[in-house]
């Protein structure tokens, strides 16, 4: 055995995508991990070809496939950003596999989001909205500034992408729109406002507010907006290059490894999960 084939093996889905390349060259780069597979949707021009020559170099001998079940049986981790549906479909695949599940998938449901949990009773998953290290210090900080403030302070959750994102709020606002609801002690479900336009009367004392913005190359902003009279409060993100979040869920893959089953997220990855 190669000192390469003794390292844990990784999967990609979604592997034609921009992150999925994006994973895929953060895997190659790695010495800690080896690609191990590589998945994408049946008919796409990939499948059966070469993943390297696909994606514009030399051929490594990793064979792009619509076959994820047979994909994962030979991968101890699964790098997941593809779209809710894909993900559903796969998470039972992983657990039966033995291969944790690294979700970075946005624009999940309270349904997908339940099927995600009861697959988790038989794998390890891992699902975050976002994987960057410097949004889940902003996740904490939002839950204790909001937990310092009172409803006096308006929250809103800013955040802009790039003109191809397809869900709206992000997957990371709404990260940071629960987090600030913890902070309350409320659910997230019952002050959440998401529609503005019209006649739409005075702001709900207590609410928490999303605008999303869509344009150009915009890798990832998130601003958190505490306003009260006569002052505001502003945390903010900055993400300019995507490569940060194929290195958390690389990192998160590895840290996945040995896990008793069940759901965790960057929290627990990075050990910054709140105490009870």
């Amino acid at each position: 055995m190669s000192e390469n084939a003794a390292l844990p093996g990784i999967v990609v889905t979604g592997a034609s995508g921009r992150m999925g390349q994006m994973l895929i060259r953060t895997i190659v780069q790695s010495d800690a991990a080896r690609l191990a597979g590589a998945v994408e949707r049946d008919g796409h021009e990939w499948i059966g070809g070469d993943l390297g020559r696909a994606m514009g170099g030399a051929e490594n001998g990793v064979i792009v496939s619509a076959d994820a079940g047979a994909v994962f049986e030979d991968a101890q981790a699964v790098i997941d950003f593809t779209a809710p549906a894909a993900t559903v479909a796969f998470a039972p695949l992983a657990a039966r596999a033995g291969a944790a599940h690294v979700i970075g998938t946005t624009g999940l449901s309270e349904d997908d989001i339940a099927a995600l949990e009861r697959a988790a009773q038989g794998g390890v998953i891992v699902r975050a909205g976002n994987m960057s290290l410097g949004v889940n210090l902003l996740v904490q900080l939002t839950r204790q500034v909001a937990a310092a403030l009172d409803a006096d302070f308006d929250i809103e959750v800013v955040e802009a992408h790039h003109r191809h994102k397809v869900d709206a709020p992000s997957g990371t606002a709404l990260m940071l729109g629960e987090a600030a609801a913890d902070g309350r002690g409320v659910a997230l479900r019952d002050v959440s406002d998401r529609g503005r336009d019209g006649i739409t009367g005075a702001r709900r004392r207590g609410d928490i507010g999303f605008s999303a913005i869509r344009g150009g190359d915009v890798v990832g902003e998130h601003d958190v907006i505490f306003a009260a009279d006569g002052e505001r409060i502003v945390l903010r993100h900055l993400a300019t290059d995507r490569a940060i979040f194929a290195r958390g869920a690389l990192k998160a893959a590895l840290w996945a490894q040995g896990r008793p089953k069940g759901a965790y997220d960057m929290l627990d990855v990075l050990g910054l999960k709140p105490r009870p």
